[in-house]
């Protein structure tokens, strides 16, 4: 085989992060060096991960990489193996392209900082460890990059050590991230004891058909330890903890890397080594989360936490379709994953500028930086607009998918609970929408505080990082089919034929089955919509300027004694009305108050009350598993 096969190309793209971090550590000094080893070595995994795209999504070929010798076990191959799929393909191209841009943005944000050899390091081991996860196939070096990965990422939470709350998130994420590797080891063990093999393939094809109570708890600590990755409810406060302190080219890592790889094991564990699994619970927790973590963004001030509990709707949103377990379903939710790479990551660039100029994140401190920093302000409305489902941009076309998929598995099956799940995602995208609205005006516009007069836009570098996933925003909302034919759609197929994944690395002769998994109805198109929004914008301009609602004859002003009459006033007191753009939504706030005051009672930030949820989502999935399956 060649050395430039592209078969050896799932191994190059794990080593060239994980030796790129050991090179950091020998010639890291050099500013230069450091700043090339870490760009190449993003690079080529990238290039690697773009290359496989004809072989496995075009060609639906699956590439086993045997590392060391492979014995032959009842007419398998059995060994440790690097197994590619449509589906770990898909993933490993959303995470070398969020890596890659991250490099570029850390060139030159990490300047204000101390330590970046050992940035630098964290930072591809943190890649490489994610990396390594979805192209492994074998569960136990699944494990093994859990671990990696984990602890590189606790790490760079605390890397601005000096910053309030750093050395807490980093703490409380190391406690519940190490109860979930637990969690994960025990599950793995438990399967070993059984099966007496850790390869997934083999474990694919021999758990379904066996289950029993040690099988069922096993995949309760699997599904439990991957949830504390992905970081779905109950997890999410440690999201907001990590992303708030962590500088943010790592909330681009964590946001939209680490939280990909707890979705893709769990996405490996129902749809392949636990073919019986009842979906419907992924379908129920995803909504949950959805609805949970936007509210919670809305009761933010801080521009990243902010940041961070949209980043957990959003993957609720990714998890209730693909807990669908339809093919619409899948592509839908697997779309959604890599929109939210995109355009959360643009968003955590966007506030890591405003960070790097003012050193301010609270929301109350800010204002009128529009007019200082364009360049990101435009860029930061247009992940505004992609995360909110506005046409033409990407968010609209995954989400008008997952209504889609959750309208018609609510119609094929008679279970209201679809129904109400699609109710659950169109609420949450009208309360992102409101959440970004506020931020727009709490940061960008309004008045421009007398400290910031001097603040200028960013380096270049920089820029160009954020162009790079404004434009993907862009093109794969402009071109929703592009990306359903060649990334989704087969990646949905491999899901629902898990039997030509197991033919395929045991014996090497798989069967590709076909599966319609795009079906779009009624007005599809994102500049369909995006011309009907702007026409209905401009109708309301219309009225409000003929209407000259805000006018009032010279004749009139005199008589305004009363301040009940006073313009934009219904008579209620200027308390309540008069409210700073940081707070735009203070009146649903106080009309749901009382359940905001339960979540802040329920979010204590003790790390003792997040480490019992832990254990009481792991009884309960025990529960649950034992009356489902």
């Amino acid at each position: 085989m060649s050395f430039l096969s592209y078969q050896h190309f799932p191994i190059y793209s794990v080593m060239a992060l994980f030796l790129g971090a050991f090179l950091v550590v020998l010639f890291g000094r050099s500013k230069f060096l450091r700043g090339l080893i870490a760009f190449c070595a993003t690079a080529i995994a990238l290039c690697c991960m773009i290359l496989l795209i004809k072989p496995v999504m075009l060609n639906h070929e699956i590439i086993c990489y045997w590392m060391g010798s492979r014995a032959m076990a009842g007419g398998y191959a059995i060994g440790i193996a690097m197994e590619v799929d449509q589906v770990s393909l898909f993933f490993g191209l959303l995470i070398a392209t969020a890596v890659f841009v991250a490099c570029v943005y850390s060139l030159q944000y990490m300047d204000h900082d101390d330590n970046i050899p050992e940035y630098y390091t964290l930072f591809l081991m943190l890649a490489g460890g994610v990396m390594g996860l979805v192209l492994s196939g074998d569960l136990f070096n699944m494990f093994i990059m859990v671990e990696i990965l984990t602890f590189a990422a606790v790490a760079l939470t605390a890397f601005r050590n000096k910053a309030f709350g750093a050395l807490e998130a980093a703490f409380k994420y190391l406690v519940v991230g190490c109860m979930g590797s637990t969690a994960i080891l025990a599950g793995t063990i438990m399967l070993y004891a059984q099966a007496h093999t850790l390869n997934f393939a083999q474990l694919s094809d021999l758990i379904p058909g066996n289950m029993n109570t040690s099988t069922i708890v096993a995949f309760a600590l699997l599904y439990i330890g991957f949830s504390t990755k992905a970081f779905i409810v109950p997890f999410h406060p440690l999201a907001a903890d990590a992303h708030g302190a962590a500088p943010a080219s790592i909330s681009v890592l964590i946001s939209g890397v680490l939280t990909k790889s707890g979705v893709y094991a769990i996405l490996r564990l129902t749809y392949f080594l636990f073919q019986t699994m009842q979906l419907g619970s992924i379908q129920f927790i995803g909504s949950v989360s959805m609805f949970v973590c936007v509210t919670m963004a809305l009761a933010q001030h801080d521009f990243k936490r902010l940041l961070a509990f949209h980043s957990i709707s959003q993957i609720g949103y990714v998890m209730t379709a693909i807990g669908l377990g339809t093919g619409l379903g899948i592509s839908a939710g697997l779309y959604h994953a890599m929109n939210h790479t995109m355009f959360k990551g643009l968003l955590f660039l966007a506030a890591g500028a405003v960070h790097y100029r003012t050193g301010i994140t609270d929301l109350r401190k800010l204002g009128g930086l529009g007019k200082k920093m364009p360049w990101t302000c435009v860029l930061f409305l247009i992940g505004a607009a992609s995360i909110s489902g506005i046409p033409p941009f990407n968010g609209f076309a995954s989400k008008w998918l997952i209504y889609q998929a959750t309208y018609l598995k609510a119609v094929e099956s008679g279970n209201i609970g679809f129904l109400a799940a699609t109710v659950v995602a169109l609420i949450t995208s009208v309360l992102t929408l409101a959440s970004f609205v506020k931020v727009t005006q709490s940061v960008f516009f309004g008045q421009l505080r007398p400290e910031h007069e001097d603040v200028k836009e960013v380096p270049a570098g920089m820029i160009i990082a954020m162009c790079l996933f404004a434009a993907i925003c862009v093109v794969t909302g402009l071109f929703p089919n592009l990306v359903t034919d060649y990334l989704t759609g087969p990646a949905a197929n491999a899901a629902l034929n898990p039997q030509n994944y197991i033919s395929s690395m045991l014996t090497g002769e798989g069967v590709f089955k076909t599966y319609e998994v795009f079906a779009a109805s009624g007005v599809w198109s994102p500049v369909n919509w995006l011309l009907l929004l702007m026409i209905a914008l401009l109708g309301v301009t219309i009225v409000a300027v003929l209407g000259k609602y805000d006018q009032v004859s010279e004749s009139k002003k005199g008589e305004l004694v009363d301040s009940k009459f006073a313009l934009f006033f219904g008579g209620e007191q200027t308390q309540y009305s008069q409210v700073g753009g940081e707070d735009l939504f203070w009146g649903l706030k106080h009309n749901w108050r009382h359940y905001f005051s339960f979540m802040h009672e329920l979010h204590s930030g003790v790390v003792n009350d997040y480490a019992l949820w832990a254990v009481v989502a792991l009884a309960l999935a025990m529960v649950f598993l034992q009356i489902a399956l």
